[in-house]
């Protein structure tokens, strides 16, 4: 079953209540940000958690507040009543030390008018006086309350069996399976499930712009405040050749300007989701063009071994296009020469226009990192590459090269065999890897190429 197809667990409550603790408890990792500063949860945080045998898509709100519709606080209440409103069930979590507060009483009346069952949940209730504090909640009017601490574990066990029997029955949660993609069932080095694409870039780049985009819907919180994401959101979206898992990062600022603890958080959540990518999109605001930052960060997805695409935001508010362009692509010519020919998009996440062409470019990008060359037609170019321009020399004596193989794939590593050859020259190694990237066609992904010397037997041990 896919995650679209089960039932929708949703976590809701005032802020700073526990609900992203309650949350990482369920799903079994520290998948949300936590901290004791409230509010820290802005975006709705999917994640997959395993109740009593009942798989679960289990959604992490932003916490309900009462503000004007177009403020922060006020679209951040929207995202989490839209999450309400596709759940089959409701966590409702209140705070048992601080007893029944005004905005607890409102959204469990704003609750009951929404037709959707309600677990209501007394967290913090640590010890005999956190129970007790905990029965005050029947007031709410939300059933009997369920007293638990999501910080030490207590109760847990008795909230994932109170879930599992309220979900629906699971034929009545499961929708049309999708079909398998074709060659799915292939022997291939692919592993199965959708591509997993990350959304990477510095602050106010227009990445939440863009996801909302290709959901057509207004998924994240954006707005022109720097920095609205926090943590890495996770969604699904399908294009014509399959499902694709989406992961919107926050910005990412220069180290030295990360002070505060939470955005410490926040970018160490966007490195660890360009980790887990396959392919990253780095989205830069090309009315402002390529900053040293986000080369910095073109570095690391080289580093890491993912593919990538230059996505260049807010395009309709470039008045000289033409020599805006010329100036990317040199600056990336120059500046990111490791990945050379990386694919670069064009386009306006707030008015669609030129978004179509994002998901061919990743896809076509995507084949690339995943191509491989077979040996013979490898070391017929080799010996071509060999006659154009000879090995150097070293400590006086020419390097003999032999025959290279391609050993993986993900990204196209070669290993190249010869005596002495661990002592190539940079430069050299350089000469092959941009013949290689050439060659076969494998523009905008990383190139490794290992050296392997072969031992001399007449050497002295």
């Amino acid at each position: 079953m896919t995650s679209e197809n089960l039932p929708v667990v949703v976590i809701a409550g005032r802020p700073n209540v526990g609900k992203s603790t309650l949350f990482n408890r369920l799903v079994g990792r520290r998948q949300a940000i936590v901290s004791d500063m409230p509010g820290v949860t802005r975006d709705r945080k999917e994640g997959e958690a395993l109740l009593r045998g009942r798989r679960v898509r289990l959604i992490d709100t932003a916490g309900l507040e009462e503000a004007a519709p177009d403020t922060l606080y006020g679209r951040m209440r929207v995202s989490s009543e839209s999450a309400v409103a596709m759940a089959d069930l409701v966590l409702f979590c209140i705070d048992a030390r601080s007893g029944i507060t005004p905005a607890d009483a409102h959204f469990a009346s704003w609750l009951r008018r929404q037709n959707r069952p309600v677990l209501l949940i007394a967290n913090k209730a640590e010890g005999q006086a956190g129970t007790n504090a905990a029965l005050e909640a029947y007031s709410l009017g939300l059933g009997t309350p369920l007293a638990l601490s999501a910080e030490h574990g207590e109760g847990i066990a008795d909230l994932m069996g109170e879930i599992a029997e309220r979900l629906p029955p699971a034929e009545k949660t499961r929708r049309h399976e999708a079909p398998k993609a074709e060659g799915e069932d292939g022997e291939d080095e692919r592993p199965a499930g959708p591509l997993r694409l990350a959304i990477i870039g510095r602050p106010n780049a227009g990445k939440s712009t863009l996801l909302n985009c290709l959901l057509g819907e207004e998924r994240m919180i954006t707005g022109p405040e720097a920095g609205l994401t926090r943590d890495s959101i996770t969604v699904e979206l399908r294009d014509e050749q399959g499902p694709i898992q989406l992961v919107d990062t926050a910005g990412m600022r220069k180290r030295a300007r990360v002070e505060q603890h939470l955005e410490k958080m926040s970018v160490s959540a966007s490195i660890e989701a360009l980790k887990m990518a396959e392919v990253v999109v780095l989205v830069i605001d090309a009315t402002l063009g390529v900053h040293e930052q986000d080369l910095q960060i073109g570095r690391l997805i080289e580093r890491e071994g993912r593919a990538c695409v230059i996505a260049l935001n807010k395009w309709d508010a470039v008045e000289d296009r033409n020599a805006t362009k010329k100036a990317i692509l040199d600056r990336l010519e120059i500046s990111l020469a490791q990945v050379r020919g990386i694919p670069v998009v064009t386009f306006s996440a707030l008015t669609g226009a030129g978004v179509h062409r994002l998901l061919p470019a990743v896809r076509n990008v995507y084949e690339i990192w995943n191509s491989r060359v077979s040996t013979g037609e490898l070391n017929r170019w080799f010996e071509d590459a060999l006659e154009r321009h000879q090995p150097p020399l070293v400590d006086g004596r020419r390097l003999k090269l032999r025959y290279m193989t391609q050993v993986k794939a993900r990204p196209p590593t070669f290993l190249l065999f010869g005596t002495r050859a661990e002592q190539l020259p940079n430069s050299y190694k350089r000469y092959l890897v941009n013949g290689l990237r050439e060659t076969f066609h494998m523009p905008g992904v990383p190139v490794r190429l290992q050296l392997r010397g072969t031992k001399n037997p007449y050497a002295e041990k």
